[in-house]
């Protein structure tokens, strides 16, 4: 099954993003294409380079980088969301894009299911 994933919630202040990436690793271990991951409203934090966490606690930011680069998913950020929070090319992690929200439309069409975290 390919599936994609809709991402609405920021990093540590919600479970949305923990919740999406345990999905997306539990899916791939079963076989099944995470095609894409879209951020959107506060999701699109999930893939700035200004996250320094302590080192006890996860890197979520590394995490959804680690996935695009050994998984092949593509981690998008929705740029009108981006420009809200002052998100744009220079801040993101290597292998996330700032992109169109027409892409998360392309997403829902191509795959079997998108699969949303957050409210």
């Amino acid at each position: 099954m390919n599936i994609g994933i809709l991402l609405k919630e920021g990093p540590y202040n919600h479970q949305a993003s923990d919740t999406a990436y345990k999905f997306a690793e539990a899916a791939i271990k079963k076989g099944h294409k995470v095609d894409a991951v879209f951020l959107y409203n506060d999701g699109v934090t999930n893939v700035t380079k200004h996250m320094d966490p302590p080192q006890d606690d996860r890197d979520i930011a590394r995490r959804w980088n680690e996935l695009g680069k050994e998984h092949g998913v593509e981690v998008l950020a929705c740029i009108a969301a981006s420009k809200r929070r002052g998100i744009n090319d220079d801040v993101i992690i290597d292998g996330a894009e700032i992109t169109g929200l027409g892409t998360l439309t392309d997403i829902a069409i191509r795959n079997d299911r998108l699969v949303t975290f957050g409210d």
